[in-house]
């Protein structure tokens, strides 16, 4: 107990805990869980590799970046790299069905984000870029997405239907014009090709809706407005994903618990992707991405515990 309490408190340090105390609900929330309940904590379930070399590394306390040589606990956010006493080998690798590009603001705290989970975990599909420098994406936006929660953000089930308007033989004035009569009249005079209006809906889900790439804002909430609103991100299709709740540890208060961490985000975003695009049944396949989240989030619950008790 004493040598998680130490390596806990070194972990919450790292992560500048000394910050106005953040709602952590979902934290205290999992020590009433009665064991009937834990089948609604997705943390619970999650199909990951052996935490050992995290187990170990947690006794050994904080070691040296390979690359930078600077201290830190399990890897380094700066290098994106595990730190010496986490061999790389040991750190399984999630690939994935579609590249990530995370922006991250240039205030956020690089100890705190859990964007460098993704790139850790799927070195090859997942790029990080530090806000203001980001790609053009507007030749490409008929295949590409952004994660955020707006007014006019749809849900992931519906991704085929409104990347129609962007598709490079032409943009639909809105969504709707792509189903208008035209359709339905040429139905009308070539019945032997008669085809559902909603034809191109399907037709794009099997194609994977054309998506190849997904863009994340890695901030705090209070901060994405000047990202948000950058002309380069303007006209993207913007996707919210309504229905997970946050179990980060530094979910930000007064904001609904629907707003996820980064990797939170990305992982639930590649579960409803699978299921509601691919039409595939999902089995696990990027549960790693949580390797550090999951790990991490008991370690700080027990800490608090740990100091609940003192």
């Amino acid at each position: 107990q004493l040598t998680m309490s130490l390596n806990s408190s070194t972990l919450l340090n790292e992560e500048n805990a000394q910050e106005p105390k953040r709602n952590t609900e979902c934290l205290e929330s999992l020590e009433l869980q009665t064991p009937s309940s834990f089948q609604d904590n997705p943390l619970q379930q999650l199909q990951l590799a052996s935490q050992e070399v995290l187990e170990k590394a947690k006794k050994s306390g904080r070691s040296k970046c390979p690359r930078c040589n600077s201290s830190r606990m399990f890897y380094c956010y700066t290098c994106f790299v595990p730190v010496e006493t986490v061999p790389t080998k040991e750190i399984p690798t999630v690939k994935l069905p579609l590249k990530i590009d995370i922006i991250k603001h240039p205030n956020e705290t690089d100890g705190k984000s859990t964007a460098v989970h993704a790139k850790l975990l799927a070195p090859d599909d997942v790029t990080i870029y530090k806000y203001p420098c980001i790609p053009e994406y507007k030749e490409r936006r008929h295949e590409i997405a952004l994660i955020f929660p707006g007014p006019n953000s749809v849900s992931v089930k519906d991704i085929a239907f409104h990347l129609q308007k962007y598709t490079k033989k032409g943009v639909c004035a809105s969504d709707d014009d792509c189903f208008r009569e035209p359709l339905l009249k040429q139905a009308k005079i070539e019945p032997e090709e008669e085809k559902n209006p909603h034809e191109c809906i399907s037709s794009s889900r099997s194609e994977g809706t054309r998506l190849k790439k997904i863009i994340f804002i890695d901030s705090t909430w209070n901060q994405t407005n000047k990202i948000i609103t950058d002309e380069r991100l303007q006209g993207l299709l913007q996707i919210e994903l309504k229905t997970r709740k946050t179990c980060f540890w530094r979910h930000q208060k007064g904001k609904p618990d629907t707003y996820l961490s980064t990797i939170e985000a990305i992982y639930y975003f590649l579960v409803d992707y699978h299921q509601e695009i691919l039409k595939e049944s999902y089995k696990g396949q990027y549960d790693n991405l949580l390797f550090f989240f999951s790990f991490m989030h008991t370690l700080i619950k027990d800490a608090k515990c740990c100091a609940g008790k003192e």
